[in-house]
């Protein structure tokens, strides 16, 4: 666990070489992001995602499948990879740096191309999601909808991704970090969910709170989920609703941007180290229904 009074390292350039490097970068060839790669960019670059320095190599690929570690055998237990078509990979040479865009063309990162190769998306299914079956939502999206190719290597961050909604609801790790300190909040159990709050997951948190002696972050995730949640315009409104419940000196919330895999026992200790990045001490999910925050 990482101390909240730690800065987490950030992969974004510094700030009077931004316009420089977006001009260099207009040069670039450019891969236009899907969604769960601007959610996975937007955490790699504001330090939800450290240790990692951008997109997973090949060597780290294989490693945190097999054993949820990377190459030099830090706990890690999410391939994060930056999956593209063939016939992209086919223009890309190692060594090459490529602008990162997203929907609307804004250039938000680049990557220096280390490593390009075809993963085994069966053995990445069975070891990542404990099955390869196509109804879970993530292994059918590894086969019908991610790219061929996997390409790794370092990002630099230019800009963070923009969003339209809840502005002041979306801290980055350092951000929160700074809070907790200007609060004198030592230990701060994150309650994940992906559903609206009800009167179960209050008596969750107050208890989690009270057994960990600990402040409350609610940290409910905002980016993709899977095929038929509640959408987060209409959870958020919800959370903003029950905080009332809360003390106000003892309680906030704070908006992620994750993209969920559903990956189980893998899924809860990659939540619990994207909590610790945010400088939280303790974590509970909503299905841990016996209310106690596990200690990070």
């Amino acid at each position: 666990m990482q101390s909240n009074l730690i800065t987490v390292p950030e992969l974004y350039v510094a700030h009077d070489r931004v316009q420089e490097m977006k001009m260099a970068a207009t040069e670039l060839t450019s891969w236009d992001l899907t969604p769960r790669q601007i959610c996975d960019l937007e955490l790699l670059m504001n330090g939800g995602f450290n240790p990692l320095k951008g997109f997973l190599t090949e060597a780290d690929y294989n490693c945190v499948v097999k054993n949820m570690r990377l190459a030099d055998g830090t706990l890690w237990p999410m391939p994060i990879t930056l999956d593209v078509t063939q016939d992209f990979a086919d223009i890309v040479e190692l060594g090459q740096k490529i602008a990162l865009r997203d929907q609307e063309g804004v250039i938000l990162a680049t990557i220096t191309v280390t490593d390009s190769w075809l993963p085994n998306k069966a053995r990445e299914a069975e070891n990542v999601f404990g099955a390869n079956d196509l109804a879970h939502p993530a292994v059918n999206y590894l086969h019908n909808q991610a790219g061929s190719i996997n390409l790794g290597g370092p990002v630099t961050g230019l800009q963070q991704p923009v969003h339209y909604d809840f502005r002041g609801r979306r801290d980055t790790p350092n951000e929160l970090r700074n809070y907790f300190r200007k609060m004198g909040w030592q230990r701060v159990v994150a309650f994940q969910t992906r559903n609206p709050l009800h009167r179960a997951h209050q008596e969750l948190t107050f208890r989690a709170a009270k057994d960990a002696q600990a402040n409350l972050l609610i940290h409910p995730v905002v980016g993709m989920t899977k095929p038929g949640d509640i959408d987060h315009f209409t959870r958020v409104r919800c959370y903003e609703a029950v905080l009332d419940q809360y003390p106000s000196s003892t309680t906030a919330m704070s908006l992620l941007n994750l993209a969920m895999r559903m990956a189980g026992p893998r899924e809860a200790v990659w939540h619990g180290l994207i909590r610790a990045n945010h400088g939280c001490t303790h974590f509970i999910v909503g299905r841990d229904h016996a209310g106690r925050g596990q200690k990070l």
